[in-house]
């Protein structure tokens, strides 16, 4: 039985109880938890998730497909890792899913990997699939690359961050040129294979669809 002892003591302000009681169950027996004696081994680690082999499952033939609707089948078949890319080399962000179609697909269509980056070529609806997908320019170095016919987005991207880029309007109209991945490069200076070492650079553009 637990003892409990009183002592009072009175105040010249009033009356002062003190109580001391013994200690209270240790909260390992009120949480139902077994402590461990001490030297006793630890249970082994759980495996880690890293450490799970890794699945796989069949990709679908997307081409053709809505950009959407392929992403939702990749999905389904287990591929969370999914990206996009305009097809027709422009540098287009596809901020509206719905409102392109795929054209190709990296990897092919198969058994892979769940983990695997997918990666969709894709153009908008009423546009024309390309022959052969059209990547993005790489960085341009030290060397001037061949912009003929690339939109300036592209070419912008390809060239240090430092360049000073002055882009023109050549059609006659002398438009701004806003967004430029709505506009492709007819001239360029320097012209390509030029060394670049800082030079300014200046392009000549039409938008996509009339005549340089």
């Amino acid at each position: 039985m637990r003892k409990c002892t009183a002592v009072t003591a009175l105040a010249a302000t009033g009356l002062l109880a003190l109580t001391a009681c013994n200690p209270a169950v240790s909260s390992s027996r009120e949480t139902g938890a077994t402590a461990s004696a001490p030297g006793t081994p630890m249970p082994a680690d759980t495996p880690k998730a890293d450490d799970a082999p890794a699945k796989t499952g069949t990709l679908p033939d997307m081409k053709g497909k809505g950009l959407q609707a392929a992403q939702d089948q990749a999905q389904a078949a287990g591929f969370y890792s999914l990206t996009s890319h305009d097809a027709l080399g422009r540098g287009r962000m596809q901020a509206f899913d719905r409102n392109w179609k795929v054209c190709s697909q990296t990897p092919a269509p198969g058994e892979h990997r769940t983990d695997t980056k997918v990666d969709f070529g894709a153009v908008k609806l009423e546009e024309s699939c390309p022959a052969k997908d059209a990547s993005a320019v790489q960085d341009a170095g030290a060397t001037m690359p061949d912009f003929s016919g690339k939109s300036v987005k592209v070419a912008r991207q390809a060239l240090d961050a430092s360049t000073s880029i002055t882009v023109n309007d050549v059609s006659g109209e002398s438009r701004m040129v806003l967004l430029e991945s709505n506009w492709k490069v007819c001239t360029q200076n320097p012209k390509p294979g030029a060394q670049l070492d800082g030079q300014p650079v200046e392009f000549g553009a039409v938008k996509f669809g009339e005549s340089c």
